[in-house]
């Protein structure tokens, strides 16, 4: 028996690349279903993550038109992660594997026949990489690929050049429903499943249309949530280099005893002041960091949802409010 697909794609003001991830994944699931590679009740499900454009208006009207759409509107502006999460968590409950992707076209809908066989090979996640990056300016290349090895650095477990781009198993979506935190950061999450996994590589595209929502500034929000909400290593750091400091100090001491007992004079002002600004800025940052992860045990010690669901349209009896 086929297994019964949900594509999940979050969309936040994508008014203007909306039709065409439609057209070209409605295409894409129709063949797929003539084949009877997919079971006819799969779906492409669309989450509105509180956009204040048409998007939610344009989901609508194609679940009306045809039945293969589906939608969730959450019910304000959630961020990405939360928007994935919402559309895997209601996957999860009607499919047998959900794929999800960015609605922007850059991620290649032909890798989804090559996914589906790996589920098929017994893997339970299958996560899409980009072989190359040559379509990205320098500039981006090398801070996108900055930030997958700053992961790495980080002791954040991250599969290099995958974004959000991966299939999943109804097992595996009911093993990332056990992890409860607030804050969310998937690409970390997913490979603590620990579930069979392989990757399918293809070519990331341009942009159809529309700006990208992770421009430089976000990517780095993007690498400090994830690394301060899976690894504690920033504070380790932070405590060894608090430990080469005072061991700098020791050897300071040490030298101007000695320096003192030759006769030799020295200035101090220069020394003082750069020691005073070192340490106090050591001292600032180590406070900072600290003070982030406390600010997200707050978070998580509240237990705030991290979505409100405030429609799902589905053609099987599935309409309503949430």
């Amino acid at each position: 028996m086929a297994a019964i697909l949900y594509v999940v794609v979050p969309c936040y003001k994508e008014e203007e690349v909306l039709p065409e991830t439609a057209k070209r994944l409605c295409a894409k699931l129709e063949g797929m279903i003539q084949a009877g590679n997919i079971s006819s009740a799969s779906k492409i499900l669309f989450v509105n993550d509180g956009s204040t454009d048409h998007t939610w208006e344009l989901i609508r009207d194609l679940q009306s038109e045809n039945p293969i759409f589906a939608g969730v509107n959450l019910s304000r502006n959630r961020g990405h992660q939360n928007a994935l999460l919402a559309g895997l968590m209601v996957a999860k409950d009607k499919a047998d594997i959900a794929i999800s992707m960015d609605a922007d076209l850059q991620d290649d809908i032909d890798a989804v026949d090559e996914m589906l066989e790996k589920f098929n090979q017994g893997f339970d996640i299958v996560y899409g990489v980009r072989s190359k990056r040559k379509k990205d300016s320098r500039f981006k290349r090398i801070t996108a690929e900055g930030f997958y090895k700053l992961m790495g650095i980080m002791g954040v477990d991250i599969v290099f050049n995958h974004a959000d781009y991966r299939l999943m198993s109804k097992r595996a979506l009911e093993g990332l429903a056990e992890f409860k935190e607030v804050n969310l950061f998937l690409r970390g999450i997913v490979p603590m499943i620990g579930y069979p996994a392989a990757t399918v590589l293809y070519e990331r595209a341009e942009r159809f249309a529309g700006e990208t929502k992770y421009p430089l500034k976000k990517m780095l929000a993007l690498a400090f949530e994830g690394t301060t909400s899976l690894t504690i290593r920033p504070i380790r750091m932070i405590s060894v280099v608090g430990l080469l400091s005072f061991f700098v100090s020791i050897a300071m001491l040490i030298y101007f005893i000695i320096d003192y007992a030759l006769g030799g004079t020295t200035a101090g002002w220069a020394s003082t002041v750069v020691s005073i600004w070192a340490i106090g800025g050591l001292q600032l940052l180590a406070i900072g960091v600290v003070g982030e992860y406390i600010g997200k045990i707050y978070l998580e010690v509240k237990g705030r949802p991290r979505y409100i669901i405030e429609q799902i349209l589905l053609d099987d009896g599935g309409s309503g409010e949430a």
